[in-house]
């Protein structure tokens, strides 16, 4: 057998598909092939490795997962720490930085050294942590590590250097911040107790120092007692003990007086003068019930106390509703006065924050906002207002408003794209919000001198598209854009037919854009293509619809016997597409059990409709159901506006759409393409044994994935690379002739007789829709294959049968006979793309780098879910792993000529489309409209088209379209395709300027398309004919000499691993290829030598979303979605790295600390000061002595590659820290000077008092005094 199989694949080599340029005609990774060079091909590439750095630059959005808040009342910036040992610090707009602790433990609690620019975090390892802010990339200073306790609590009083740590026991430490080593005063649980206490307290939850004297701490442990601890005299002045558990504890400024709150949803305030009852116990939402009792009430979590100097004070606090409102939302209460205002939030409250005018706990506070950090957003609520309206956000907080679900980034756009777009979203804006500035305003930032407009794209699993300004490391919301407004609303369902409706059936799948023609396209999860037109006018408007039955049609197994006996009884339409125009659907569309047939997934809407300025709809493409089955699901799309064409695939074949003629061009099977160039050999198999219908499985949405990753994963890409879910049976045709022409049936397969081959034909909206071949003779201008290529095809399933499974008698069916299904037990009938929170893309099998035996063990191991090939299902047999995986490897991802062919897999998807101008064939000898096919099994197809190049001929004449054959193999999927001239610079891709389509008419001047065509031979004068075309595919990269179809250059990607992106970029004035591989290595290469520039292991694949989001884009920059709230953006520029301290914002600046309130002269001349205590000389090493070395380990700061950079980032560096430096000097002397001047204007008025004092006693006696 294994003699065989050699025989096979020997002429498999040797057949002209191995001539076309397979994989084995490559030489070694960025050498030339055999093929010589032309002459004319010299470029002088520029780029080199210096060019590259790879480095993270911002990150926007939410953090993800939240825990802890804190606010710097002078500096005026905010921090947020997340479960993943993030931190979030946030100024004015621009002002965002992220940092991350390296051993990703949850941040428990944040503390800002108030108008010092440094930062305390207590991390979930009980690790303290000093950040220093006066740097653009904060770093960290000093760690200490508690080794035998657990932090609970930390508090630091406004302008000391020594921080009180709680502990799990009950203890409290203390930290000298400058040293960050700990003071051998402690105070332990069982001295803060009374000694005849029995039961431990608990741990510490709060921490505060008494306004009034800050000598006196004030200790709340969580069983409800409260301690007030003399730090003087090392003893406790008053014990608490309360019978409900302490959440939190708030003073008022006076330091009389304290409110806490309880787990029984209850508020107790305490005075001073007497601490054995609270004087005042509410139940702020505890209402009393009819026998007199209270309702029980859920915890309230937090309070806050704050004073107003004009009004009642402020009582804010989270939680405490009653238990019996089942459903209510999280609520943040505020008291004030006698009003009870309760402010509903979306989701959890995490930790909430009063913004207060002074720094100061002994003074007035006066409240002006509430800071509310929930699960999912962060909102502020102005106090100043009596309805407590909320500020508007100014940072990009809502890119998950509905889960991403695919990303877009564009680079150098027009410049009169943003603010066009912004007056369109802006119409739309939410009102209601505070009228007064972002509370939030501290740091500085300025616009970066090398600026460029960016834009970025986000898609969600609503339908709706997000266009977001990103230029210059920033982000603003520009204009959101909902698809499902072109569809009806999906009618609710009852019984079986609510299974099968989608839960997301708008979500995004994939976008493609043209910033200069302003043409949008949108891809579906439901099998559909929206094309919007931009207009600055509103209109009316109806939507045309061309529904497309890209889809195999469902027969019945024809044993080989059968075949051979009736060679000339082939079925038209068992094998090949089918497309259709919008119609009504007919009765038998839809049976009672649920199947339906020749039915889009969703109803676009049919009557006129009103579409503000903006994108309007103004073409849908569905793919149809067919037998019961949905559409597979669209995976590649490209459009061209000068052309007007449209160009999308699946795993079923390929069709081509005229958007101006609002026609379907071309509606073709990947096999059709080919004709008899088939490089793969397909051949015949005995057919598969038939399958039981599963259609009770409903479709699932993407909704439950955003929320809880405990469902099941759903893959949406699988079919283009790896085994595919449905399994069918159908009639092979066997014995056709390779020079016949095979039309597809018509919309309700009704016979078309046709005396003889058509050259061309044109779908219109009556007729049905015909494949186009080109009037060339031969086998290789056919889309029917011949013959000896046909196989026994699952067509759904998309792989060869296997040899020795057996062949079932044929069964006739009538009208009402039993239909097959193409789908397996125990499969979901629709497989859609899930939110990019847990998406799962088509990913090839790796091998050691990443460390999982196959794609299948990598996404078990990270999903927990089990993923089944074409011949598994749950209650299989046991099957042999190592059998599987080795045969997997043989067709699901080696491309080579080598392998068996009788492993092939014949189910090709087209994985990648590019519309330009190149050469359709050898012999051209001038470039023409072409469009190029990239398909799963690394097959290069070029599809040339002829195009009406008159106006009014364009809208009237059709597009003909006539395949060429195969034009280059390689190892892997294809998934990027880019033209090059002759002089290595790039060929944009033609399009048309923009002109609005509802701007009112000008007799004199009518309109007119007008079109930029950058053409290969218009780019290169002295250059010579011919242009390069850029392929790269999952494996390796190749370069191709067009026309005579050469390659020039291969390079062998990975071996090990697979790439999940490519693109060709624009850097430097030049282009490169960048390439980020599923082992998380970024890698560049030269153009068109594709010599490798970079290769950084940057990120491991760890997650699904990062593959799903992952983009390049011109000028070095890259993005991906970090968590499912949060987009990164790296880059892989030296420029751009060098660049981006200057282009980042200054977290501190020189502030001069408010000073205290005067409390008058005589109060403070006679009363003396006790207020302030040394704690240096209290706390310090001379008096408390040192701590166990056992209990904490101190850690210096660890300067890593960044903070190297921070600290010697050159002579620019240098000069921006000395003139911070003067500045912070010359501020202090000035500061110096001021109080200088005080003090002179003081002792000046006392030397007054004092002499009139003296005038007025001179002539008295003493007992006249």
């Amino acid at each position: 057998m294994k003699k065989f199989r050699k025989v096979l694949d020997g002429l498999t080599t040797s057949s002209p598909g191995g001539t076309i340029g397979s994989p084995s005609s490559g030489s070694a990774a960025g050498t030339p092939t055999s093929a010589p060079t032309p002459k004319e091909i010299d470029v002088q590439e520029t780029l080199v490795s210096e060019n590259f750095q790879l480095c993270k630059t911002v990150r926007h959005g939410f953090p993800y997962q939240p825990t802890a808040l804190a606010f710097d009342p002078v500096q005026k910036i905010l921090a947020v720490g997340s479960r993943t040992g993030g931190i979030r610090i946030l100024g004015r707009p621009g002002v965002d930085c992220y940092c991350q602790h390296e051993s990703g433990a949850a941040v428990l609690q944040l503390q800002f050294l108030i108008n010092e620019g440094a930062l305390v975090t207590a991390c979930a390892d009980d690790t303290l942590h000093l950040w220093n802010l006066r740097q653009r990339r904060p770093a960290v200073l000093h760690s200490l590590k508690f080794n035998r306790e657990r932090i609970t609590f930390c508090h630091l009083p406004f302008m000391s250097k020594w921080l009180y740590v709680g502990t799990e026991r009950g203890n409290t430490h203390i930290v000298n911040i400058e040293s960050f080593v700990l003071s051998g005063y402690v105070i332990m649980w069982n001295k803060a107790i009374e000694l005849a206490t029995k039961t431990h307290p608990g741990p510490v939850v709060h921490l505060s120092d008494s306004p009034k004297d800050e000598g006196k701490l004030l200790i709340g442990f969580e069983s409800g007692t409260i301690v007030q601890w003399d730090l003087r005299g090392k003893k406790a002045d008053f014990r608490i003990y309360y019978d409900e558990a302490i959440h939190s504890v708030s003073w008022h400024h006076e330091g009389k007086q304290f409110m806490c709150s309880h787990s029984d949803g209850s508020l107790s305030m305490w005075n001073l003068r007497n601490t054995t009852k609270p004087f005042q116990v509410t139940f702020p939402h505890g209402k009393i019930q009819k026998d007199g009792r209270k309702e029980s009430c859920k915890p309230i979590l937090k309070v806050e106390f704050k004073t107003s100097r004009n009004s009642e004070p402020f009582v804010i606090f989270s939680g405490g509703l009653s238990y019996d409102k089942a459903g209510r939302r999280p609520t943040l209460t505020i008291m004030h006065g006698k009003a009870i205002t309760v402010l509903e939030m979306d989701h959890p409250i995490v930790e909430f924050m009063a913004l207060c005018e002074t720094p100061y706990n002994n003074e007035v506070q006066e409240p002006y906002a509430v800071v509310v950090l929930l699960e999912k957003d962060l909102i502020v609520v102005d106090l100043t207002q009596s309805n407590f309206p909320v500020f508007e956000n100014p940072y990009p907080m809502d890119i998950h408003e509905s889960p991403v679900t695919c990303t877009a980034y564009f680079a150098d756009c027009p410049p009169d794209i943003i603010p066009i777009l912004y007056s369109m979203g802006a119409k739309h804006k939410k009102t209601g919000y505070s009228h007064k500035e972002w509370p939030v305003a501290g740091g500085l930032w300025t616009l970066g001198s090398n600026t460029y407009p960016e834009i970025i794209l986000t898609g969600h699993a609503d339908g709706s598209i997000k266009f977001w300004d990103a230029s210059a490391i920033t982000l603003q919301m520009l204009y959101k854009l909902k698809t499902s407004k072109a569809f009806e609303k999906p009618k609710p369902a009852e019984g079986r037919a609510a299974e099968m409706v989608e839960e997301d059936p708008f979500a995004v799948q994939m976008v493609s854009w043209c910033p200069h023609s302003r043409i949008f396209c949108v891809v579906g999860i439901s099998a559909h293509i929206i094309l919007y037109r931009f207009s600055k006018y509103e209109a009316n408007a109806q939507i045309v619809s061309l529904e497309v039955r890209l889809q195999c049609e469902t027969e019945d197994m024809v044993t080989p016997s059968e075949s051979e006996n009736h060679p000339c009884f082939s079925e038209a339409g068992s094998r090949s597409p089918q497309a259709h125009h919008q119609h009504p659907a007919s009765p038998g569309s839809a049976t009672p059990e649920g199947n339906r047939d020749s039915v889009p997934c969703i109803k676009v809407k049919d009557r006129m409709v009103r579409v503000p300025p903006g994108y309007q709809a103004e073409l849908v493409i569905q793919l149809l159901w067919a037998d019961g089955e949905p559409p597979q699901q669209i995976t590649s799309l490209d459009i061209n506006s000068a052309y007007g064409l449209l160009a999308l695939g699946n795993c079923n074949g390929l069709a081509v759409v005229d958007y101006l003629q609002k026609t379907i061009l071309l509606c073709a099977s990947t096999l059709d393409l080919y004709g008899a160039a088939d490089p793969y050999q397909r051949l015949t198999r005995s057919p598969r044994r038939n399958r039981q219908s599963t259609s009770e499985f409903c479709m699932r949405g993407l909704s439950n994935f955003y929320s809880d990753s405990k469902k099941r994963i759903r893959t949406s890409y699988q079919s283009l690379t790896e085994l595919s879910d449905n399994q069918q049976s159908v009639d092979m045709e066997r014995s056709k002739s390779p020079t016949s022409v095979h039309y597809p049936t018509s919309l309700h397969n009704e016979p078309r007789i046709h005396p003889e081959p058509v050259a061309s034909l044109r779908a219109s909206h009556c007729s049905p829709v015909f494949y186009l071949l080109d009037n060339v003779k031969g086998p290789g201008r056919k889309l029917s294959l011949p013959t000896d290529l046909k196989t026994d095809l699952d067509h759904v399933n998309g792989h060869c049968t296997s040899p020795t499974s057996q062949a079932k008698p044929r069964v006739p069916m009538g009208p009402e006979g039993p239909r097959l299904t193409r789908r397996g037990p125990g499969r979901p009938p629709f497989r859609k793309a899930q939110s990019a929170a847990c998406m799962e893309v088509s990913l090839p099998v790796s091998h050691t780098e990443v460390g999982y035996a196959s794609r299948r063990a990598m996404l078990q191991q990270f999903h927990g879910v089990t993923m089944y090939s074409h011949d598994e299902h749950p209650t299989s047999a046991p099957y042999c792993w190592s059998e599987r995986e080795s045969r997997e490897n043989s067709f699901s991802r080696s491309r080579s000529s080598s392998v068996c062919s009788i492993d092939r897999d014949t189910k090709e998807a087209v994985t990648t489309l590019q519309f330009g101008e190149s050469y359709g064939r050898k012999g051209d000898a001038m470039p023409t409209p072409c469009l190029w096919v990239g398909t799963s099994l690394g097959v290069v197809l070029l599809i040339p088209m002829s195009i009406p190049t008159d106006q009014e001929e364009r809208m009237d004449e059709p597009v003909t379209i006539g395949p060429s054959g195969t034009v280059l193999m390689l190892k892997g999927s294809v998934l990027r395709f880019s033209f090059l001239d002759c002089t290595g610079a790039l060929i944009q891709s033609p399009h048309e300027v923009w002109r609005d389509p509802n701007a009112p008419e000008d007799p004199e001047r009518p309109r007119r398309r007008k079109l930029v065509n950058f053409s290969p031979s218009s780019s290169q004068d002295n250059c010579g004919e011919g242009h390069l075309a850029v392929v790269c595919s999952e494996k390796q990269a190749k370069v191709v000499l067009m026309p005579s179809q050469s390659c020039l250059f291969v390079h062998n990607i990975t071996e090990s691993s697979f790439v999940l992106r490519a693109d060709v970029v624009s850097l430097c004035s030049s282009v490169c290829l960048a390439c980020f591989c599923a082992n998380g290595h970024v890698m560049t290469l030269s153009l068109p030598s594709l010599r490798p520039l970079m290769d950084v292991n940057y990120l491991p694949l760890t997650d699904m979303r990062i593959a799903r989001t992952f983009c390049f884009t011109n000028g070095g920059q890259a993005l991906y979605l970090s968590s499912p709230t949060e987009i990164q953006r790296i880059t892989y520029s030296q420029e751009m790295c060098d660049n981006l301290q200057e282009m980042l914002g200054e977290l501190f600046t020189p502030i001069e600390t408010p000073e205290a309130q005067n409390r008058g002269f005589l109060k403070g001349f006679f009363g003396g000061n006790s207020h302030n205590f040394d704690r240096e000389e209290l706390f310090g090493e001379a008096s408390a002595g040192k701590a166990s070395r056992s209990l904490a380990q101190h850690i210096p700061g660890q300067v890593g590659m960044e903070g190297m950079k921070v600290a010697a980032s050159g002579v620019m560096g240098d000069l921006a820290r000395a003139r911070v430096a003067l500045d912070e000097r010359g501020q202090r002397l000035g500061e110096l000077e001021d109080r200088t001047a005080l003090m002179m204007t003081s002792a000046e008025t006392f030397s007054k008092h004092a002499h009139e004092l003296m005038l007025k006693c001179k002539d008295k006696k003493w007992y006249q005094l």
